[in-house]
């Protein structure tokens, strides 16, 4: 294990703080955090900001009775995976949730980001990215639905993947959700957080990673770049593109940028404005003023009417605080000083940490890596080079992006560039015949002119894999575990399951009916055991909880009112239970007990009202 910041004691739900000590830079591949919890108390660097965690037979268990409740440690990374086997021990309903806090203060003071999983992890909104803002309200950026549920006494593997303000979201092992819409702070660490219920943690480790991140993780399906924006949907290179590429779920907007005859870098891909837009000549002779005055929709049709070209700071703006990630192609032949205005934007609009610039123009690439060494690049090639590694190398690069057709005839550059890690961005390709064939061989990305549709099949290859898990859950989600009833009560038996042929449902081993009201009136005062089991094609699986009867004055009360006693016995009874006078009650009812009441109620009754007599 690798301790991180002040070691801390904790007892009673207090927090005394021991002095930390400096930790070392972490570097790429480091392990941060590597705790298995065997050591039976919380880590050193380990702070329980509110709820009740504890460490009990090898893993962290968080109880959150209400509101939601967390534990905080490590440090602020900018890349980084942190996963950690989660197991929902009990839970108020299937909507509540356990998160993995992705970037918190060591207080727990707002903002903050987590990853979030519902023990109903099929509800459309099972998985999500999530900010809590300063004013105490949820920011839900991103949601999706896993194939089978978390359930309650099951363990499932979770990680998240984070690279600056991009994040993939991992259930056992394969990726359901992404968000480019993470905003980070400067200092914030991990967390656990509870919500609703008991959730145990076993195996947490949080690990640096690289910065870049465009290498595609084992699981995870391509990323889709919405090649000029959505363009088969929307006037390519405009700003409305660039919304229709994000609302469609794709990772990266490509565009093309060229400058005004007057230098203001301007989001076109032809060397003219003539296909579209209301305007003739080419761009470079053009001022910025007269670019602007330009339809860049009506073209395309008749409702895109008033469209503009953008410039590129107008485009880095949209994106910086609508969400999303940009491929910019650098268009054409640029000198040094057209490549520094174009990276000056970049960093005036604050987007160094998602922008990756690509070319076909080798010197463009230069001049970007000499002037701004943060930015990645990647090569544009319509043929292969000789040797796309040695190429790849020579200048640099994070990516290689050839067109379908070149890598078609040499499918094996994939492997080779991904062993000298390179990324691979191939374009521009619009089938599914081809994305399955591109998919197969490893590639990392897809630019397209149909990213709804790359992302739809996308989702839909990750759904088929998720079929392959184990498929039979259940869990028992009201009355949930731990909870104390009184007779007044009368909680329906909620089971939910997944795959299941039957659900068979006991308490204290005597069936019970799913989905009808549990009657607590001749149950004795104290705890009971409900047991659910299901069978399905996969298998059997079981779990338990477990509920205690209370005796209050409430649950008496109603105990009385539907015994179908006698109405003079009725008035009696209710007379010394208004008045407090429980011992006469009792005797009362034991009296009565066959008679004017019925024997087996009237045994209850009496039985309750001592258990009240004696407090």
């Amino acid at each position: 294990m690798v301790a991180v910041g002040a070691a801390l004691a904790v007892t009673g739900g207090l927090v005394a703080a021991v002095q930390p000590t400096t930790p070392a830079a972490a570097q790429p591949g480091d392990v941060v955090v590597d705790e298995d919890f065997s050591a039976g108390t919380l880590p050193a660097g380990w702070r329980a900001v509110d709820g009740e965690w504890t460490v009990r037979d090898g893993r962290l268990r968080g109880t959150a009775t209400s509101g939601t409740r967390k534990i905080t440690f490590g440090r602020h990374l900018t890349s980084f995976r942190f996963e950690a086997t989660v197991r929902f021990e009990s839970v108020a309903e299937p909507t509540r949730w356990t998160a993995l806090g992705l970037d918190v203060p060591a207080d727990g003071s707002t903002p903050w980001w987590i990853a979030t999983m519902r023990s109903g992890t099929t509800a459309a909104n099972g998985l999500e990215f999530a900010q809590l803002t300063t004013g105490n309200a949820w920011n839900v950026t991103n949601t999706a639905a896993a194939g089978y549920a978390a359930g309650t006494g099951r363990d499932v593997r979770v990680a998240i993947e984070v690279h600056g303000n991009r994040a993939r979201w991992f259930l056992d092992g394969r990726q359901l959700l992404t968000t480019s819409s993470l905003a980070r702070s400067a200092d914030g660490g991990q967390a656990l957080v509870v919500n609703g219920g008991t959730v145990s943690f076993d195996d947490v480790r949080v690990t640096e990673l690289p910065d870049s991140g465009y290498l595609r993780p084992e699981g995870a399906p391509m990323t889709v770049v919405a090649h000029r924006g959505a363009s088969s949907a929307a006037p390519e290179n405009t700003l409305v593109a660039q919304e229709v590429a994000r609302r469609a779920g794709a990772d990266f907007v490509e565009n093309d940028v060229q400058p005004s005859s007057d230098g203001v870098p301007f989001v076109l891909h032809d060397t003219t404005v003539n296909r579209t837009t209301s305007g003739t000549g080419p761009i470079r002779g053009l001022t910025a003023a007269q670019l602007k005055t330009l339809d860049a929709g009506s073209w395309f049709a008749p409702h895109f009417a008033g469209a503009t070209l953008p410039t590129l700071a107008e485009q880095l703006a949209d994106l910086r605080t609508r969400g999303g990630n940009l491929l910019l192609e650098i268009k054409g032949a640029h000198t040094r000083d057209q490549v520094a205005r174009i990276v000056e934007v970049i960093r005036a609009e604050r987007m160094t940490g998602r922008v990756f610039v690509q070319s076909f123009e080798v010197d463009a690439l230069r001049y970007t890596r000499e002037l701004a060494p943060e930015l990645p690049t990647g090569l544009l090639r319509g043929t292969l080079d000789a040797d796309p590694v040695a190429t790849a190398r020579e200048l640099g690069l994070t990516a290689y992006n050839p067109s379908g057709a070149a890598l078609a005839t040499r499918p094996g550059i994939v492997a080779d560039l991904h062993a000298a890690g390179i990324a691979v961005m191939v374009w521009t390709i619009n089938s599914p015949a081809q994305w399955k064939q591109l998919d197969e061989l490893g590639v990392d990305g897809v630019i397209t002119d149909r990213p709804a549709e790359l992302a739809g099949w996308n989702a839909a290859g990750q759904q088929a894999d998720e079929g392959n898990e184990p498929g039979v859950t259940v869990s028992i989600a009201a009355p949930a575990d731990g909870a104390k009833l009184n007779r007044a009560q009368q909680p329906v038996l909620t089971v939910p399951a997944t795959g299941a042929d039957t659900v068979t449902v006991t308490l204290d081993g005597r069936p019970v009916p799913v989905g009808e009201p549990l009657d607590l009136r001749t149950l004795a005062v104290g705890p009971h055991t409900l047991r659910a089991e299901a069978t399905g094609p996969t298998g059997t699986v079981s779990t338990e909880s477990t509920v205690t009867v209370t005796a209050t004055q409430a649950g008496l009360g109603h105990l009385i009112l539907t015994s179908r006693a006698e109405e003079q016995a009725l008035t009696v009874l209710l007379n010394h239970l208004v008045k407090g006078r429980y011992d006469e009650l009792s005797r009362y009812a034991d009296r009565q007990a066959g008679k004017l009441v019925p024997a087996a109620v009237a045994r209850v009754i009496a039985g309750d009202a001592r258990i009240l007599a004696d407090r």
